[in-house]
């Protein structure tokens, strides 16, 4: 039996309307008063699996699960050895730099040597800043980044940011974008080789959906 992995949280409706559209319906994951976390589609060919979005590529990389569908900015942060499949064209987002409106700087590149910068994106935090030639602390944070600069911590973040809400509501401003986000499909590469569950005519279908979507 194919088995998808899907992420908690915002990409959730999403990943469960395209698959519903190829004809797998996990939707029982969206009734508030499910506490499953394992379900089958209702024609018996394939079961998910739901997990918190970070955990997604490891179910696909350990072969628990054949496909994925998790943000781009998982995949740059963790670097998983799976199977990069489609841009699925949803849940945008940017991993940006940002630091308090009410300070000197407008550019990364303006931010301090030797200064620190709050993050949970610790990987793709340490490589932009590198990639600048600039030397700044990484200061690992995995709640509310945002109260960094606020409390003097850090000069400033990298953080995902979609509609930018919560900076404008903390006093922060975007100072640079390291990349942009969306949900991508990922399977299990041998599984995918082999073509296990017939995987390719299934993909090949979300494909199709994607782009007839655009």
């Amino acid at each position: 039996m194919l088995t998808v992995a899907l992420p908690k949280g915002e990409l959730l409706k999403n990943s469960i309307r395209l698959l519903q559209s190829v004809g797998l319906d996990f939707s029982a994951f969206l009734d508030s008063g499910t506490r499953q976390l394992q379900i089958p589609d209702t024609t018996g060919k394939a079961k998910a699996l739901l997990v918190r979005a970070q955990d997604v590529p490891v179910y696909v990389e350990y072969g628990q699960a054949q496909l994925g569908i998790v943000g781009y900015d998982v995949l740059r942060e963790k670097k998983p050895l799976v199977a990069h499949l489609v841009d699925l064209q949803f849940g945008y987002c940017r991993m940006s730099v940002a630091v308090k409106a009410s300070s000197a700087y407008r550019s990364a590149l303006e931010l301090p040597a030797d200064g620190r910068v709050a993050s949970k994106y610790v990987n793709c935090a340490c490589e932009y800043f590198q990639s600048l030639d600039l030397p700044v602390e990484i200061v690992p944070l995995y709640g509310s980044v945002e109260l960094g600069p606020i409390t003097g911590m850090s000069e400033a973040i990298v953080d995902l940011v979609s509609s930018g809400r919560t900076l404008r509501e903390n006093g922060l401003i975007e100072i640079a974008t390291l990349y942009e986000s969306t949900a991508r499909l990922i399977a299990h590469p041998l599984s995918y080789r082999l073509n296990t569950g017939n995987l390719h005519k299934l993909v090949e279908d979300m494909r199709s959906q994607i782009l007839s979507a655009i």
